[in-house]
């Protein structure tokens, strides 16, 4: 929404004898857009703290805070999957003072699994992409597979017998197991846990035989020679790993597993304060310290050109064309 439209608009209706109080909202939020931000900004992170979205809620939240001349606060609101956090935003007045960390479950997964009172396609406003986490296939130490070939193998040979650990419906574990046995044609049994924690203890027990999860979960459990990971489930191999093949080249190409972050407002933000929350961002992504946080989450910042609403509203609409579908056909429900 331009600055001049509004104002348009009011003229008109002003002239036109139409009541103020059909008017003043909207004037309202082009004002505020011209001196956006007077006061602290919260930013809703959906799930409890300590988790891969909390930490790159802070860690950018901490650093837009110069750009925006104005604290940028962290609140938490955890439950069904993010979406009673998004759905906080989602409600939010439209001024750019509440802003969502969205990510692939909030507004890929959650729409098919949940009854959500809200349209994740059009109840916010895109701000940027933030990063991504490529997933990785793993599987415990003495399971008798030393690659990607092997292990699906391996499972062809024990169809049914295997079990495949998750960090519950929906979640990017549990679609990708999905994915990966439809890919493959193997048949294993799903295991889900309140996390990827409790998942990756068991792997690492021998309890289970295999995750498909991000690599601040598997890679230090690998490095410790506790789990041996196979493949990426990525184009691009992991700067921090770069041992570890990717899928294509292992040989099961097409398995590209991500979660991706980002920021969205509520619907009805005006544009000023998008492109102000988005340059704010960009800024952020762009600090070295920044990056290095995120790396050590196993975060990978989007390249600068990619760091534009319209990039991201695309992702998120290419995303739901690929893996609704699956989520559909293997009738995932939220918990």
């Amino acid at each position: 929404m331009k600055l001049k439209l509004p104002r348009r608009q009011f003229l008109h209706l002003a002239a036109g004898g139409v009541a103020g109080a059909v008017v003043l909202p909207a004037a309202s939020l082009v004002a505020r857009a011209q001196t956006y931000p007077s006061r602290p900004i919260t930013l809703i992170v959906p799930f409890a703290a300590g988790g891969p979205s909390d930490a790159v809620g802070r860690i950018v939240a901490e650093a837009m805070r110069g750009p925006l001349g104005q604290t940028v606060t962290v609140e938490n609101v955890a439950g069904a999957g993010g979406s009673l956090g998004a759905g906080r935003v989602a409600r939010a007045t439209p001024d750019g003072y509440t802003i969502l960390v969205g990510l692939w479950g909030t507004h890929v997964v959650n729409p098919v699994i949940y009854t959500l009172p809200y349209d994740t396609a059009t109840a916010f406003e895109p701000i940027t992409l933030l990063s991504t986490t490529p997933h990785l296939i793993a599987v415990k130490r003495d399971l008798p597979a030393n690659n990607l070939g092997e292990l699906i193998a391996w499972l062809k040979a024990n169809p049914g017998k295997a079990s495949v650990g998750h960090a519950g419906a929906g979640s990017p574990p549990h679609v990708g197991a999905v994915l990966f046995q439809n890919l493959t044609g193997t048949n294993f049994q799903y295991v889900p846990y309140r996390g990827s924690g409790p998942a990756m203890q068991d792997l690492v027990a021998g309890q289970i035989d295999m995750v498909i999860d991000s690599p601040v979960t598997i890679i230090p459990q690998m490095q410790a020679g506790k789990i041996k990971a196979l493949a990426v489930a990525e184009k691009s191999r992991l700067a921090s790993a770069p041992q570890i093949p990717t899928v294509d080249e292992a040989g099961l190409a097409g398995f590209h597993l991500s979660n991706w972050f980002a920021l969205y407002a509520p619907q009805g933000t005006p544009q000023p304060i998008v492109s102000r929350l988005n340059a704010a961002a960009i800024e952020a992504l762009a600090d070295a310290g920044v990056r290095t946080r995120l790396a050590e989450f196993g975060q990978e910042i989007f390249p600068r050109a990619q760091q534009t609403p319209q990039t991201l509203r695309a992702l998120q609409r290419s995303d739901s064309e690929k893996w609704v579908p699956l989520i559909r056909a293997a009738n995932i429900k939220g918990e």
